[in-house]
């Protein structure tokens, strides 16, 4: 059966601040819980089932959930286990005693920020379009890129499974033989930005995802990983929490394709 505690207690423990600080918190205001505010000292939270969120933003209660950030370098595949013995994703995971697995893939050439858990609702809401979850891609790409091939990977391109377009795409620097360009999707589609750019005269020679959803891959080195921040697992689960009307469908728990 669920163990209550003091709410002071539950978000001290789940780092959120002190009990001091938790207690002048939950005086002002700012706590909820299960969607209701909590300002009285001394109420219960039962941490396995509650959902609880501070200005608005979830606290992780589950201790038994894991989430890390990965910068994946190129040449390695986005697997837990490759069946045809290429560099997969098992060597970054051996300092955690969970069984982790990557949300989402980024193809073998690709580098950059890949999210590992063993939280399968979160890892669908992340992975799924419908939720329109956004990824930033930096592409180094062959030729001088003008304004109006960006306006055309906005306005949309069409590929052989059909029509996308870019959220957002962005002329970062450009020279005669190369140039850098953003470009920000929620299409979870196969080698998507790859495709994009080879459609519109320009094959890509170099890319690395720079963000995914509100995580930032920042200074990470390519091969590293670590543990997100409170403050990173905070808005990946209030971006999850938000997600209208779903639940973890069957197999959430296994790899996204």
């Amino acid at each position: 059966m669920p163990r209550a505690c003091g709410s002071q207690k539950v978000l001290a423990a789940a780092g959120v601040a002190s009990r001091r600080v938790a207690e002048d918190m939950i005086v002002a205001g700012r706590v909820r819980v299960n969607g209701a505010v909590v300002d009285q000292l001394g109420s219960r939270i039962f941490p396995e089932t509650d959902l609880v969120d501070v200005d608005g933003v979830a606290v992780q209660l589950d201790a038994t959930k894991r989430y890390v950030m990965l910068n994946k370098p190129t040449g390695v595949v986005s697997s837990m286990r490759d069946d045809r013995g290429r560099p997969d994703l098992r060597g970054f995971t051996d300092a955690w005693p969970e069984r982790l697995f990557n949300v989402g893939r980024l193809d073998a050439e690709t580098s950059g920020l890949l999210v590992l858990t063993n939280d399968g609702e979160l890892a669908h809401v992340l992975a799924h379009p419908s939720f329109g979850v956004t990824k930033v891609y930096i592409a180094k790409v062959s030729g001088r890129v003008s304004p109006q091939t960006i306006g055309r990977l906005t306005r949309g391109v069409e590929l052989e499974d059909g029509p996308i377009a870019a959220d957002r795409a962005r002329l970062l620097d450009t020279s005669q033989d190369t140039s850098l360009v953003e470009l920000t999707l929620h299409s979870g589609r196969n080698r998507i930005v790859r495709r994009m750019m080879a459609e519109v005269g320009h094959p890509v020679d170099e890319l690395v995802r720079r963000r995914f959803g509100p995580l930032h891959l920042g200074s990470l080195p390519a091969g590293e990983a670590r543990e997100l921040t409170t403050v990173e697992r905070g808005a990946l689960l209030t971006l999850s929490r938000r997600a209208p009307g779903e639940t973890t469908p069957p197999g959430a728990d296994q790899e996204t394709p």
